[in-house]
């Protein structure tokens, strides 16, 4: 597969855009006329650059306004046309593009437009370029690109060809199979783009809202299926305007942009329905198939470290073993494991040093690792690696939000030999003293509003992993954006929250922890009242919860009185949906703004949404040290 992508795509200069999509290993870029006349190169310059890059020119666009125009304006349409094939032989690019006519001097008329074009032809088989004429969704006679397709067929002329926009096409509803009729040879190249669906005019929802394949809702699988049925063997070119990606780091976005391609064209070759896939040598290996969080690491120092160990014992963990070289502490409860990383050298010591004391690595649970790591390479994620002891066991790892780790652990490793190899572990089971946790439920990680989709297309290309409908949780500082995303039955959730305004706890977390990181974990409890009276009996201080909310929740469900009453004195929050039951309690925040959940679900899915609002609002006023006040 040929790879393109548009330098309007992502933020930065010139020279900026061009290094960020070479680094991300595309092959060509379409050059976005406005980044060329901001720029203080000339186009042989540009030029140069870009093949300095290792890259190729697939495309310099747009080309307004060319097609039925009346005199004078259709002679210095002519003209300005010769100027810019000029300017493309300077930048050594062959392929322009002319969308359809938004001009309110222009007329109508299939067969004038491809008269147009025609003459278009000849000026430009001179010149030794190609056109590519695209249907815009919003032109003012062309906006279909059927309609485009016949104009170009009846121009008849070899230099002139078309171009296909998926959003130009999925926005307006068109069926993708009309796609299948058009000769290969005519298409000149494909531009791509997703977008979530929204009731807008369709110039903004272009201009401010398009996204990578894999992070909207058109359907741009059958799109891309539909032009592989032709035989087509040119660019994939992206060509997204974002205003969250203009906003990130060119780097990242070039990186999803390659990513979202690769992840795409994977699927449809799953499904049979492309010819060629991301790579013919070496093909990815199925989504990673996931059963949850085997492990949980804490990087801390010697100093804070007791306090986090009695933490944990409070709530029902107990020691388990002593990391047989380093200065590393296994606690556990049932099948929970969690590890307090004190080393004083290392990724969790550079951790805590940026950090403060954080969730700096999560192992997941896996079907097969290896092919989980082999699929996480073919989707560019970061591996790591940092020496181990003699007997130790190593995981294949990469990086995750923020720089953390996410360690592929084998599930035959989750509970036994991984710990027996590394730890000397102690005899006593501990179990006496459980909460009656079991399991990681989720967990949340909080980033940049403008990443939040980056991290989405992350999780759910490498891992089975499907997302759910977003959510905007009111926060007394703004509004958070949550996506969830979880596995088929649910055993692995990951949460991304993120604020576009600096006065929610979300966004002043990711100032005070510099950057993005794990936020919170929820643990499951199979009996939450009986959770509830663990904790009171060791000391454990929750979250205060208003009694207003209690008087609400008495209107609004059926709860039995003593039952509603238990909730009240110990701060218990309540859901219920269609599947049944949800039971929420959370602990004071830790300095730094690190919190525990403890959740119980009888039949539940969700994860209280709608007691999100009373819990920041909580939060806010219980602001731990470390996170500024708004």
């Amino acid at each position: 597969m040929k790879t393109s992508i548009a330098t309007v795509s992502i933020s930065g200069d010139l020279a900026e855009k061009l290094a960020a999509i070479a680094a991300a290993g595309f092959g060509a870029v379409e050059i976005f006329e406005n980044d060329f006349l901001a720029s203080d190169r000339s186009a042989r310059d540009v030029g140069r650059m870009v093949r300095d890059a290792g890259l190729e020119i697939s495309l310099f666009q747009p080309f307004r306004d060319f097609e039925g125009l009346p005199e004078p304006q259709r002679t210095r349409a002519f003209d300005r046309a010769k100027r810019k094939f000029e300017t493309m032989n300077e930048l050594g690019t062959d392929l322009i593009l002319i969308c359809s006519s938004l001009s309110p001097l222009a007329l109508g008329g299939i067969d004038r437009a491809a008269e147009d074009l025609a003459e278009l032809g000849e000026i430009a088989a001179a010149a030794n370029v190609r056109v590519g004429y695209e249907a815009l969704a919003w032109g003012r006679f062309v906006n279909d690109h059927r309609d485009a397709w016949e104009i170009v067929r009846r121009a008849d002329h070899p230099r002139i060809g078309l171009i296909l926009d998926s959003f130009h096409s999925l926005s307006r509803g068109i069926d993708s199979q009309s796609i299948r009729s058009i000769p290969r040879e005519k298409i000149f190249i494909v531009q791509i783009a997703d977008a979530p669906r929204l009731d807008l005019d369709l110039l903004s929802w272009s201009r401010h809202y398009r996204n990578m394949p894999g992070q909207g809702d058109l359907p741009v699988s059958d799109f891309m299926a539909a032009v592989e049925a032709t035989g087509y063997d040119g660019y994939y070119s992206l060509e997204i305007f974002n205003d969250q990606f203009r906003a990130g780091s060119p780097r990242q976005t070039a990186v999803d942009g390659r990513r979202s391609l690769i992840y795409v064209m994977d699927r449809l070759k799953a499904e049979g329905r492309a010819m060629k896939g991301p790579s013919e040598a070496t093909p990815l290996p199925p989504p990673a198939r996931t059963s949850g969080v085997s492990f949980v690491e804490f990087a801390t120092d010697a100093a804070s470290g007791p306090s986090l160990a009695t933490l944990l014992e409070a709530i029902g963990f107990h020691h388990a073993g002593r990391h047989r070289t380093k200065d590393v502490e296994l606690y556990a409860q049932g099948d929970l494991r969690v590890v307090i990383n004190t080393e004083t050298e290392g990724f969790a010591h550079s951790s805590y040093v940026v950090h403060g004391t954080n969730v700096c690595a999560l192992g997941l649970r896996m079907a097969d690792a290896d092919e989980a790591f082999a699929r996480s390479q073919g989707l560019l994620a970061s591996p790591f690696r940092q020496p181990v002891g003699p007997g130790e066991r190593e995981f294949a790892t990469i990086r995750g939000v923020g720089g953390s780790l996410l360690y592929l652990v084998p599930e035959e490793d989750a509970l036994g030999p991984q710990w027996a190899a590394d730890f000397e572990l102690t005899a006593n089971g501990g179990e006496s003293g459980s909460a009656g946790l079991v399991a990681v439920d989720h967990v949340a990680q909080t980033v940049r509003f403008e990443d939040i989709l980056s991290w989405t297309l992350f999780y759910r290309s490498i891992f089975d992993l499907t997302p759910l409908p977003p959510l905007e949780v009111p926060d007394p500082g703004g509004l958070v954006l949550s996506q969830v995303l979880e596995n088929e039955d649910a055993s692995l959730r990951i949460v991304l929250n993120g604020s576009q305004s600096t006065r929610t706890l979300s966004a002043r977390f990711v100032s005070q922890f510099v950057g993005p990181g794990v936020q919170h974990v929820a643990f499951r409890s199979l009996d939450i009242f009986a959770t509830v009276r663990t904790l009171a009996s060791n000391g454990v201080a929750l979250l205060p919860i208003p009694q207003n909310y209690y008087d609400d929740l008495d209107a609004r469900f059926d709860i039995a009185p003593e039952t509603l009453e238990i909730m009240r004195q110990t701060g218990i929050l309540y859901d219920r949906d269609e599947g049944g039951e949800y039971f929420q309690i959370y602990l004071k925040a830790l300095d730094g703004g690190f919190f525990i959940e403890i959740v119980e679900r009888r039949g539940y899915r969700g994860l209280g949404a709608a007691n999100a609002p009373i819990r920041l609002a909580t939060q806010t006023r219980q602001t731990p040290a470390g996170i500024p006040a708004h």
